[in-house]
């Protein structure tokens, strides 16, 4: 399968990711094109441009407000130009607001649905900062027409480059201060820290926002870490992509496009501790600070203790990333005064990605998975099945079996 891998050395920003896919040989012409879907083109320029950053060639991708000239087209006109940008510059978007321009346009599924996750991380890291519902965020800087474009954008050549899986290296963040619509924040910006607290992220060579909160968010919603090219990725072409600033070090994102084929691998600990004296409804609330926490799988395994009390063995599977959080988590919730760390040498798993297919009730996500780039298992999602079958009144394996049925023949 394709796929990408994200070298950071320099930050990510939405249009480094932009210009490194058209190095990479999106058509400029085809990239506009799929754009112009958006029905916007009175709101925005593009300018696509060659640039050297430290000796390195790459491509500078810039998406400006657009500009509304006279009727003799020699000189602005004023007056209109000041109402223009005030309304796009200003233009305070919502969630609901950017999910109506994505769906209305006419783009394929999958562009759609990257996109749309790409904004709904976002939205959940806005509320998350500012103690608002997701829904209920107004975007400023990434409800702007260039983050719009961007992120779509990258949606369009990833749909183009054919990319089901993406890597990301560590992440440079910068340091310093940027100004916000909130005031002056420290780099990175409350909403790009919470997007990226999962990641790893440093700071080095720049005091300067390396890393915008479109970047972070790409990241969050399409990428896996993986500290260097991973197992079984064979490298095939390298796009570089320009960011804005001239520093000491070259301001580039470099973009691996290559074949991986599915055998990937972790190096993974097991927490295990066993527990007969906690009220079993925190079981609940604990499976969900866990996986939230970065947990891989989290089970419980009935047991009998000393005095033959029941009992339940806790089990938690992590990487080494996440494996202090974790532990941490497990003290605070439950009433073990122990955890067993069991090394586990390796695991070797399929490659997943979504795919969105339409049925007759409504549209499903399946998971997809494969293993040394064969296709081994399709299951539709349950949550999606389960909403389809209560709003058409069918049962729910009508609406699973026809996901799985049209995504089987779609795939062969």
């Amino acid at each position: 399968m394709k796929a990408l891998y994200l070298d950071c050395a320099a930050g990510i920003s939405g249009n480094m990711f932009l210009g490194a896919c058209i190095q990479l040989g999106v058509p400029e012409k085809y990239l506009r094109g799929e754009l112009g879907k958006l029905r916007l083109p009175h709101e925005f320029d593009m300018e696509i441009s060659n640039a050297i950053k430290n000796g390195i060639g790459a491509v500078y991708v810039d998406v400006k407000p657009a500009k509304i000239f006279d009727s003799e087209g020699d000189r602005p006109n004023v007056r209109r130009l000041h109402r223009h940008e005030h309304a796009v510059n200003h233009t305070h978007r919502t969630f609901a607001d950017i999910k109506k321009i994505i769906d209305a346009a006419e783009l394929s599924d999958a562009v759609k649905n990257r996109a749309l996750a790409v904004f709904n991380v976002i939205a959940h890291a806005e509320g998350k900062v500012h103690q608002r519902p997701a829904e209920a965020v107004t975007f400023h800087e990434v409800g702007a027409i260039d983050s719009i474009v961007d992120i779509v954008g990258c949606a369009i050549c990833l749909d183009w480059l054919d990319v089901e899986k993406i890597f990301v290296s560590r992440i440079n963040t910068g340091s310093g201060f940027v100004k916000c619509a909130h005031g002056l924040m420290p780099i990175p910006a409350p909403a790009t820290a919470e997007l990226l607290k999962n990641f790893r992220t440093y700071h080095f060579g720049a005091e300067r926002e390396l890393t915008t909160p479109t970047g972070g968010a790409i990241v969050n919603a399409l990428a896996e870490f993986s500290d260097d090219l991973p197992e079984d990725f064979t490298a095939e072409k390298i796009g570089y992509g320009a960011g804005t600033w001239d520093l000491d070090i070259a301001n580039v994102l470099r973009v691996y496009l290559g074949e991986y084929g599915g055998r990937g691998s972790r190096h993974l600990v097991k927490l295990e501790a066993n527990i007969d004296d906690m009220n079993p409804q925190i079981y609940g609330w604990l499976y969900e600070r866990l996986f939230n926490a970065g947990a891989l799988d989290v089970w419980t395994t009935p047991i009998y203790m000393k005095k033959n009390r029941p009992a339940q063995m806790l089990s938690v599977l992590v990487d080494g990333e996440h494996r202090d959080i974790c532990t941490k988590i497990i003290f605070e919730e439950t009433t073990t005064i122990g955890l067993r760390v069991i090394e586990i040498a390796r695991r070797v798993e399929a490659v997943r990605r979504m795919a969105t297919v339409t049925t007759s009730f409504g549209d499903v996500q399946c998971k997809v998975s494969a293993f040394d780039g064969k296709i081994v298992s399709i299951t539709p999602e349950y949550e999606d099945c389960r909403r389809l079958a209560e709003k058409n009144s069918v049962p729910l394996k009508a609406v699973w079996l026809e996901a799985l049925t049209r995504l089987e023949a779609r795939l062969g």
